[in-house]
């Protein structure tokens, strides 16, 4: 027999020829009775101190941030750089007179704050009652307040940042104007 489609008995097989009887299968265990489930793991409990460090963390260095710029005066030439806008164009962009508002918000002066940049301090306060919030329910364990607004209140804040961009570069807006 020759070719390709013979058939190779690979078997095993006895001297005289026989197929070799195969191996008996070893005994199959009982199957194990089922195990304890492992008791519930209790939730962690984190301490106090671990809620409180990041918010007393960004605390910290927001006001390391106030700090500095309350020692530094914006108002003296060559501490800080000019707004890159105002400088190439002589726009006024929303940011401008940011440090100056906050240099006055940081020693007290509201007014001059208001006057610098109105819409930063009204930032500052949104952050403080964000922070306070946060402190406050990290301090009871809940978890922290989420900021996510929906988009169309982002765009409303766009809105607001560009109209008081547009009204403090009009000569009727100048008492918005740093």
């Amino acid at each position: 027999m020759t070719g390709e489609n013979q058939l190779v008995d690979a078997s095993p097989r006895t001297p005289d020829g026989a197929p070799v009887p195969p191996a008996p299968m070893p005994p199959v265990p009982a199957p194990a009775a089922p195990a304890m489930p492992a008791p519930a793991a209790a939730p962690e409990q984190v301490s106090r101190a671990r809620r409180l460090a990041l918010p007393a963390f960004t605390l910290a260095s927001v006001a390391g941030a106030f700090a500095y710029v309350g020692a530094v005066d914006p108002n003296e030439p060559g501490h800080y750089p000019v707004c890159p806008l105002f400088r190439l164009t002589g726009v006024l962009c929303p940011g401008c007179g940011g440090l100056r508002s906050a240099h006055a918000f940081a020693h007290g002066d509201l007014v001059t704050a208001l006057g610098a940049n109105a819409m930063a301090v009204v930032g500052y306060f949104g952050f403080a009652v964000f922070m306070a919030l946060w402190l406050v329910r990290a301090y009871r364990g809940a978890p922290a307040p989420r900021f996510a607004p929906q988009p169309r209140y982002w765009w409303a804040i766009g809105a607001a940042a560009l109209v008081f961009s547009v009204i403090r570069n009009l000569p009727f807006g100048s008492a918005l104007a740093p």
